[in-house]
This record gives C-alpha cells, structure tokens and sequence, in this order.
C-alpha cells in the first residue's frame, strides 16, 4: 500500500504548522525517550504539547524541557488530547501516544499532506516486537484501517484543525474514542495514508498474551459495532487486562 491522497491537491499554499499532542499518565520511564525522538520537529519549528492526567512520577517535570508546553487535564485519553487541541498553535493536529514513534520521513509526508485536500489522516502501524506473528498483525489492521478508512490512535492520527474544530474534537469517552472520531472524519474525507510506519511499542500484546490480545481487540471492536456502550467495553477490557496480570 502506497502512500495516497484520494482528494487531489489544494493550492492554497499555506505552510505546514504542526502541533504534536502527547497525552501521557505515568510515563516517567518512557517520557524523556519519547519526547527525544521529537525534537528535529520542534527545530523545524514545530510544537510540541504534552498532555498529563494527572501523574505522580514526575512526568511533568521531567517533559518541560523537552516540549513547547506541558498542560494538566482529567485523565483519559480523548480529554486530554481535546485540551492539547484547545491551546495547539498549529493548523494541522497530530496525536501521538507516548509509546509510538514517529518515523524519519514523518515531516515530509505531512507536508504532502497539507497540500492535499484530504481533510485527515494517519500512518501504517510496525509493532516493535520481533516476532512473525507481529508482522501478520500488523499487516491485518493496515489492511483493515485501508479498506474501512477508520484508524487507530496506535497510527497516530493527523487532522486539519479547522476541521478538528468544526467536528468538536474527540468524544469523550473512555474507548474507541479513535474509531468514533474516524467515523465522523470519512465522512468529510477519505484518510491521506502514509505507507512509512510509526512504530508503536508491543508491551501490551506481550503481557497480555499476543493471541489473546488480537482475540480482545476484535471481540471489543465488533461489540461497539453492535452498539454496547463505550463505558461497558473499557470495564470489560480492563477486567481482561487484570484476569491477564493475574494469569
């Protein structure tokens, strides 16, 4: 799958502005290393925001050298991305999990974004782990998220921000926030796709169990389909994630 644009090009010439929203909760380990990764696209200008809902490690100071602004918020992934987006300086929005990176030609891909008229967009997703069956996951949701135009925030999300605006940002809700907010967007754009992947850490298909993790994300995604309520499906992922450390 090739990188694409399905909406032609726009010829308003207006420059790229990013704005990088990192929504973070206890990533003391992880913060430094992952707002490094960032900084060629502060030196080109671009900004930075780190988004805490409410840490106790010493996230925070450990991320305000490292970023243009540090901002606190209730805890909760669209929330805290949602304030990022209230103050981002930018015209195009990117939301980055903190344990997703972004690779080298990101900056270039967005700047053939922004003179697309797609409206959003997102990359094509590598799990860190080493192993085959990572590569077939892998291969099945860029598969999906190509065939469906609906991503995941693990495929680091990018968003004109009057568009953002105009569609009030994520719903706030505790799951499938991503999926929600993709649903509305298709409908102003299909999704500009970048072929050259982020790299999003597998830690969680490894502790969980990499089968049984497939298994959850499926059976979750296919119950929202059906309607059951985003409140019901983060109490049952988060039981299967305690049955899963217990195990």
């Amino acid at each position: 799958m090739s990188e694409q644009s399905s909406q032609g090009d726009d010829e308003s010439g207006e420059p790229l502005r990013l704005s990088v929203i990192v929504p973070v909760w206890q990533e003391a380990a992880t913060i430094t290393t992952t707002l490094q990764h960032l900084a060629p696209l502060r030196e080109a200008d671009h900004q930075v925001i780190v988004v805490d809902g409410g840490s106790d490690d010493g996230t925070q100071k450990l991320a305000e050298p490292l970023c243009d602004r540090v901002l606190s918020s209730g805890r909760g992934r669209a929330i805290q991305m949602n304030a990022g987006a209230a103050v981002a300086a930018g015209n195009v929005l990117l939301f980055l999990h903190a344990d997703t990176r972004l690779p080298e030609s990101a900056l270039a891909a967005l700047e053939r974004f922004q003179v697309s008229r797609n409206a959003w967009g997102r990359f094509n997703v590598r799990l860190s782990g080493k192993r085959l069956l990572f590569r077939v996951v892998e291969w099945f949701m860029n598969q999906r998220s190509w065939l469906t135009g609906i991503a995941t925030g693990d495929q680091a999300l990018f968003v004109r921000q009057p568009v953002f605006e105009v569609l009030r940002g994520y719903r706030e809700m505790p799951l499938m926030e991503d999926v929600e907010l993709c649903s509305r967007l298709r409908l102003v754009s299909r999704p500009f796709c970048v072929s050259d992947p982020v790299v999003t850490d597998s830690r969680r298909w490894e502790q969980g169990g990499a089968w049984r993790t497939i298994f959850l994300m499926w059976r979750l995604r296919w119950r929202y389909w059906r309607g059951e309520s985003p409140e019901t499906l983060a109490n049952a992922y988060r039981s299967d994630v305690r049955n899963a450390q217990k195990s």
